[in-house]
């Protein structure tokens, strides 16, 4: 569920020469920017201040850099352009491209024929930046969608770059792709290095990391604390920020599991900007995983107002109805967005669970497979073909028998959460099994723990003393 229920897209790698401005993203692709070792660069940034950045929420100080500071930095005094021929890596010109030899081939031309093809090179890339300006931010001049934040006032002296790189942030978070969520993570970071005081990017970053486990499959460990960094440096910059509460919200609930907490930011949010959609959007979905429902209902229908063509809105909105046991209405609603945007994930994730319910297998698989693939989700394509093999065999119980085995296998392999192996042993009957590996998404803090009450896959154990006491120990017992 989009704020409730997946990293994978491609990245511009060293030698990617798809434009004048690049993002390196490792200290292997800026040695490799400068045909060095990692050892000379390092030791560039420590004493000649090489322009390296860290990720902000990173709990790795993962380091990036950007091309068209690193080409600055070479003409500056604190470059090492007379470096000493030792420090050049053999193998590095043998290992890249073709692209990169003839980049190094221009540097070594003649020093007019050299200034006249850059002052080429950088009049082209000004034009090309200005088509991208243009193309990404023409359409939304004057008539913001309001699903887009609204970038801060021209009072506070925000960067007028940093605006634009976040601006075009906005527009690839709101496609939902994992690499559009990709994209956008770069915008966010590039806005933070133009502007570190300025709050919106954090903003986007933590609402990017909120939606990359769902959508990219990147490990909730992974994303929810970079979110958790970012929104609270987002408050920190300005407590007056919608936009920073709604998304610190967000996580204090799905990670940190506190409801209070959480309920009190979106009341916040909504209070400093009733018309900043994604604060109702995401209340809804707080409210509805606490299995208040008629309210639920009633701030989706106050987002779907304020954004009435939002993909995601009517998707939560969908799931809402099939759990209100509106099922016709939710299947309705979920195919016409399939057909409309057959790339969007959640409208496959939740007519899967529709089909699962109704105990409709070949649809199920279907729709499962889709959004598996969409979401670059090896895990789940795995588990699927196992599913798909037991179900051509042996129906129901082979799907499900070989589901589980491959769940099994999985698990132990630190690649699937106890919480999905817990679902299906509760629908083999396999209890014991069940309860302890739900003990084992609780110990994990499992965000899925939190629908546990609400999914029909536990139906069997809701009479279950131990069943009701771990729910009550993740806050969310009171819903049985």
């Amino acid at each position: 569920m989009t704020g409730q229920f997946g990293t994978s897209g491609s990245k511009p790698s060293a030698t990617d020469t798809s434009g004048p401005n690049r993002r390196l993203d490792s200290w292997k692709e800026i040695a490799a920017f400068f045909l060095r070792d990692e050892r000379t660069v390092k030791r560039w940034e420590k004493e000649r201040s090489l322009p390296v950045h860290r990720l902000p929420g990173g709990s790795r100080a993962r380091v990036f850099a950007f091309t068209d500071e690193l080409q600055g930095w070479m003409q500056s005094p604190d470059s090492v352009s007379e470096a000493p021929a030792d420090e050049l890596t053999p193998s590095a010109t043998e290992a890249l491209p073709e692209a990169t030899h003839t980049s190094v081939a221009v540097a070594e031309a003649p020093p007019e024929q050299g200034a006249k093809r850059e002052r080429w090179f950088w009049v082209l890339a000004a034009c090309a930046l200005l088509a991208v300006a243009a193309a990404i931010l023409w359409p939304h001049h004057d008539r913001r969608p309001a699903s887009i934040p609204a970038p801060v006032k021209a009072d506070t002296h925000v960067n007028p770059e940093a605006e634009e790189l976040y601006l075009k942030g906005r527009y690839y978070w709101n496609r939902r792709t994992p690499a559009d969520l990709n994209k956008a993570v770069d915008f966010f970071t590039q806005a933070i290095v133009r502007d570190p005081n300025y709050a919106q990017p954090y903003v986007g970053l933590a609402d990017c990391y909120n939606l990359l486990r769902e959508y990219a499959a990147m490990p909730n460990e992974e994303a929810f604390p970079r979110a958790l960094a970012a929104a609270k440096k987002a408050v920190e910059l300005d407590d007056n920020s919608a936009e920073a509460h709604a998304s610190l919200a967000f996580v204090t609930y799905y990670w940190s599991w506190d409801a209070p907490g959480a309920e009190a930011e979106f009341r916040r949010a909504i209070q400093l900007d009733p018309h900043y959609v994604a604060a109702h959007h995401w209340y809804a979905t707080f409210l509805f995983s606490n299995g208040r429902f008629d309210e639920s209902m009633r701030e989706f229908e106050q987002a779907q107002k304020l954004d009435p063509a939002s993909t995601a809105i009517l998707a939560d909105k969908g799931l809402l109805l099939f759990h209100e046991g509106r099922v016709d209405e939710a299947e309705a609603l979920l195919k016409q967005i399939e057909t409309t945007q057959p790339g969007f994930v959640s409208s496959h994730r939740y007519l899967a669970s529709i089909y699962f319910n109704r105990r409709d297998y070949p649809n199920y698989l279907r729709e499962a497979r889709l959004a598996a693939e969409l979401s670059h989700n090896e895990t789940d394509l795995a588990i699927l073909h196992a599913a798909e093999q037991g179900y051509r065999a042996r129906g129901e119980r082979g799907m499900l028998e070989d589901m589980f085995e491959a769940e099994k296998k999985l698990y132990a392999q630190g690649r699937l959460s106890p919480f999905r192996v817990a679902q299906t042993a509760a629908m083999l009957g396999e209890k014991e099994t069940a309860l302890q590996h739900l003990e084992l998404a609780y110990q994990k803090h499992d965000m899925f723990l939190l629908t546990a009450a609400m999914d029909p896959a536990f139906a069997s154990l809701h009479s279950d003393p131990e069943f009701q006491k771990l729910l009550q120990s993740a806050g969310v017992g009171h819903k049985i």
